[in-house]
């Protein structure tokens, strides 16, 4: 059985992984941390095959504490979970040496297919969006965003909520939802903030208009 170690500091994400992995025939769960220094500490004593890792953590950026696990152990399966499933933090994990990228919205289920992958293969990352990250990383010109999808766009950035966007263009607000969600995926964003960001880095939107968002 392979050991696996989870860093989070939320309780309730901690139990439904322990508890996704205490189904699993081919995991044990060796220790859990809530913090950086924790799980580096936790890390070292228990030796985990296995290291599945917040970034948003009370005392950092978990993407340090993948380098640092990296950087002590070539060997060592690293899953990076979060989020903030945009093409920064994507690329962040792959960057600092992470196995694999899962978002914290995915099932229990892909954690711990991740996790045999990192346990199997740790220097190959894996990541679900990894394709298409990399195909809008390498197309200098961005996005191909339809007329619809940038009025939606500047609704968001607005700061309208579905339900508002859908009355102003007289559509459904399903219709919307899919909009928005087509729009985060070419952005390579997971949620409006980031949404906004990127289209401002893009030119897709005004500098101002964003901003007055993001305030």
């Amino acid at each position: 059985m392979k050991k696996v170690m989870l860093v989070d500091d939320h309780d309730l994400i901690r139990q439904g992984l322990r508890h996704a992995f205490e189904r699993a025939e081919d995991f044990t769960v060796c220790g859990e941390a809530s913090s950086i220094a924790e799980g580096l500490a936790v890390a070292t004593q228990t030796q985990p095959d296995v290291v599945i890792m917040d970034i948003r953590l009370p005392d950092g950026s978990g993407l340090e504490a993948v380098k640092r696990l990296r950087a002590g152990n070539a060997q060592m399966g690293i899953v990076v979970l979060t989020m903030y499933a945009g093409d920064e933090h994507l690329f962040g994990a792959l960057e600092a040496g992470a196995s694999a990228f899962v978002p914290k919205d995915a099932p229990a289920d892909d954690v711990v297919a991740a996790a045999r992958h990192a346990a199997a293969s740790p220097d190959a990352f894996s990541a679900a969006d990894l394709a298409s990250a990399m195909k809008r990383r390498l197309t200098p010109s961005g996005p191909q965003v339809s007329p619809r999808e940038k009025e939606v766009l500047g609704l968001l950035a607005d700061g309208l909520a579905v339900a508002q966007i859908a009355k102003a263009l007289y559509i459904s607000e399903s219709t919307a939802k899919t909009h928005i969600s087509k729009l985060y995926e070419k952005l390579g964003a997971g949620n409006r903030a980031q949404a906004i960001m990127s289209a401002m880095r893009m030119g897709l939107i005004k500098p101002q208009t964003a901003e007055d968002e993001l305030r």
